[in-house]
């Protein structure tokens, strides 16, 4: 029985847009925050704590990205084409937040507000439109003759436009937890105070989706409650309202870093239903990742430098954060 070289792919791209979710979902989330505080020393301790890390996060889209192209090539043609305009809205919403970080600390102060601006302007429109990509990959994608055969504002759909703004509820509480973790004193306590009803408008987020979702797709419907599937998939569910429950009580008794932990569980949990709900598609509803392989030699060729690298990609990522590990204080931090 040889090597699935797809199956292998698929893990790795999985695991790349999954650590970049988390790593890049915490940095947009604290952009989304700026408006609940005003106080500019308290903005600057929120970017601080991610400026020494944030550029570095968005290895990991660029290694699914190349992942797609290399391993599945008909995937990233179609996926490409059916939301072309969704990812330059996402990709122009990232460049405005990387401008902010590396220009708000070096304007003077009467211009930092036009930073913060593009800070948040920059936050919103990435979640928003990774949320819109996202949507629009579980509704399906029409494909006719190994081409895009829907239209380029297919997108613009009840579905899709939900699922943007449940990301940036998602993404948001990240972001608070993250400085729940980070901060201390009196912004560590508002972020407390805002992780609460953060986490409660999330939970309705998924309890809507999680019914939309199968109502709207009948293959999805299946998977998830014909038999046994049911017995297997259940844990899923029940680990998101026991998350949901230990998160409201560790915020309740001003844990630090047991917030994130369990928006990080709440994040994967949500990832993994994803899978389950698609798998073994890479382009739903129909098409396989078998079905848009490359030749396998295309695949083993580019596996050997997936190998190498990714190891190096964790390697620096968990140096750098361990480098900068600790609390943040107002005086400290990036310059």
């Amino acid at each position: 029985m040889g090597i699935d070289l797809s199956l292998i792919w698929a893990a790795i791209i999985s695991f790349g847009v999954m650590m970049y979710v988390v790593m890049d979902g915490f940095d947009l989330g604290i952009g989304m925050l700026y408006p609940f505080f005003k106080d500019s020393h308290d903005r600057d301790v929120m970017m601080n704590t991610v400026a020494p890390v944030w550029d570095g996060n968005e290895t990991w889209l660029v290694l699914g990205g190349a992942g797609l192209f290399a391993a599945f090539p008909l995937a990233y043609a179609v996926i490409l084409s059916a939301l072309y305009l969704p990812l330059v809205f996402m990709l122009i919403g990232l460049v405005f937040r990387g401008v902010a970080f590396e220009f708000r600390f070096k304007a003077r102060e009467e211009q930092r507000h036009l930073w913060d601006k593009a800070f948040i302007g920059g936050s919103l429109a990435a979640t928003f439109f990774q949320g819109v990509v996202l949507g629009t990959f579980i509704d399906g994608i029409p494909v006719a003759d190994g081409q895009f055969a829907g239209g380029a504002l297919d997108w613009l759909a009840p579905f899709p436009l939900f699922c943007g703004l449940g990301l940036i509820v998602a993404y948001s509480l990240l972001g608070c937890t993250w400085l729940i973790m980070k901060t201390e004193g009196r912004l560590q306590r508002r972020m407390h105070d805002l992780a609460r009803p953060l986490t409660l408008v999330l939970l309705a987020v998924i309890g809507i989706l999680s019914l939309w979702t199968p109502l709207a797709h009948e293959t999805i419907a299946r998977r998830w409650f014909s038999l046994p599937n049911l017995v297997w998939f259940l844990p899923v569910p029940l680990l998101v309202l026991l998350s949901v429950r230990a998160l409201l009580r560790s915020v309740a008794n001003n844990d630090h870093a047991r917030p994130f932990l369990l928006t990080l569980a709440l994040i994967f949990l949500g990832y993994s239903g994803l899978i389950i709900s698609l798998w073994p598609n890479i382009i739903p509803p129909a098409i396989s990742i078998h079905d848009a392989a490359a030749p396998p030699q295309s695949q083993g060729f580019t596996l050997v430098g997936a190998l190498l690298i990714i190891p190096v990609i964790l390697g620096y990522t968990a140096w750098s954060y361990y480098v900068f590990r600790g609390k943040v204080r107002h005086g400290e931090g990036y310059h």
